[in-house]
């Protein structure tokens, strides 16, 4: 019995959160010792943030591919739309339509 149930709305949360650790991981990793507001400040000025969304939107993969195996397709797809959103943000932080 599938204990977890399959609705799109289980997985854009969870598509939108994937990435989000996976930032918080980068900067725990390289820049725990300044405060996170001031690594966002490096990272926009620097033009790492659309970079780093990227590399973090590949974490929504693995997360897809899970709801994949135990057949929940809804969730699946929720993920693939937070992705979506992911890159429509990426795209925007790339090519300066939006400034932070």
């Amino acid at each position: 019995m599938n204990r977890l149930k399959d609705s799109i709305w289980i997985g854009i949360p969870a598509g939108l959160i994937g990435p989000l650790i996976g930032v918080l991981g980068f900067y725990f990793a390289n820049f725990s010792n300044s405060p996170i507001t001031q690594f966002f400040k490096l990272a926009t000025a620097e033009n790492l943030l659309s970079p780093l969304l990227s590399l973090c939107a590949v974490i929504n993969l693995g997360i897809f591919y899970i709801f994949i195996h135990f057949n929940h397709l809804l969730t699946a797809r929720g993920i693939i739309l937070s992705t979506f959103v992911y890159g429509v943000a990426i795209v925007i932080l790339k090519f300066g339509l939006f400034k932070l």
